[in-house]
């Protein structure tokens, strides 16, 4: 696991990081039929060196970070939908780190990665809502206590932590008393772990339960472990209102919490319909115009930036182009 020392360093290296594409869509392409509660985490019993090859595609199309396949795969999740036990249950979420670390070993076997350039493996913590699988992610409209939300998440930080996670990608969050436990949990039981933390939103300027965004990322940068957030799995269209709006934010805050990164890996614009399990809409932007998009969410202040669901390693490709040549 990383230090916060050793990812500041990092980004003052790099300057900024390119975070990997869609897991699932990715799947679905080489074939693998995904119209499962656990979507992608079924895979990591099922075709395993099919999740190990899609990292591999995003770390050759020029992606710093990938992100595990334990997005749906709690631990709860996998019991529940697998029939499996608990030790069996961690065990794949450790697999979900395994393959990804696999697939980088594979990736700097090539020769193809350029000296210098550190490729990371991100452990994804999904939200309760994910674990729903009714779409609740997008809106927050779920309420546990801080007890039930800790005790959903510990089991799968603990896997990925012991596997050797480089950080955590708690993504997708929705609601800000799940984000609340998420940050104790960390400090309770995971003291050295580093993550960042992204969310969902309603607006620009609130998050999907409705809370004012400026009231998050005052809990999140008050967090030292908590290494950079920001939003994924939102329209393109919204990501720079969102990211300026952070960005003003994070102004009046006090150092250091006011030098937090931000970070941004939205969707293709599409709409997920939990119910027919299927994408509604059109695509947000054609492929041309992402290197513009991308300038512009570098100078609303990401440092992180990636493509979520139905963004693929082409697109990735093109995210690392605009940062490389801008």
């Amino acid at each position: 696991m990383l230090t916060p020392d050793d990812f500041r360093s990092l980004l003052q290296h790099r300057r900024t990081l390119v975070i990997d594409g869609a897991l699932a869509t990715e799947l679905e392409t080489k074939g693998l039929d995904l119209n499962h509660a656990l979507w992608s985490g079924k895979a990591l019993r099922d075709n395993p060196s099919t999740i190990q090859e899609v990292h591999l595609d995003y770390y050759l199309a020029g992606a710093d970070i990938a992100i595990t396949s334990s997005y749906q795969a709690s631990t709860q999740g996998l019991k529940d939908h697998l029939g499996i036990d608990e030790k069996e249950a961690m065990d794949l979420v450790r697999t979900s780190v395994k393959l990804a670390q696999e697939a980088r070993r594979e990736a700097y076997e090539t020769g193809k990665i350029e000296e210098g350039r550190k490729l990371l493996v991100a452990g994804s913590v999904g939200p309760y809502g994910a674990y729903l699988s009714n779409g609740s992610e997008y809106r927050g409209d779920y309420e546990r206590t801080t007890h039930e939300f800790q005790a959903f998440h510990r089991p799968r930080i603990a896997a990925l932590v012991d596997q050797g996670a480089d950080l955590l990608a708690i993504e997708t969050m929705p609601s800000l008393l799940e984000i609340e436990a998420v940050i104790a949990l960390l400090k309770s039981d995971f003291p050295t772990a580093i993550a960042w933390i992204s969310c969902t939103l309603r607006d620009a300027e609130h998050l999907s339960d409705g809370t004012p965004m400026v009231d998050v990322l005052r809990l999140v940068a008050g967090s030292e472990q908590i290494v950079a957030f920001g939003i994924n799995c939102i329209p393109m269209r919204l990501c720079t209102a969102a990211l300026q709006n952070l960005q003003a934010c994070l102004v009046d805050l006090p150092a250091p919490d006011n030098a937090l990164p931000l970070l941004c890996y939205p969707n293709s614009g599409e709409t997920w319909d939990a119910v027919t399990k299927t994408w509604r809409g059109e695509r947000g932007i054609a492929e041309s115009e992402l290197v513009t998009r991308v300038a512009y969410w570098r100078d609303a202040g990401a440092r992180l930036v990636g493509g979520c669901c139905r963004a693929g390693p082409k697109d990735v490709a093109e995210i690392a182009r605009a940062l490389r040549d801008g």
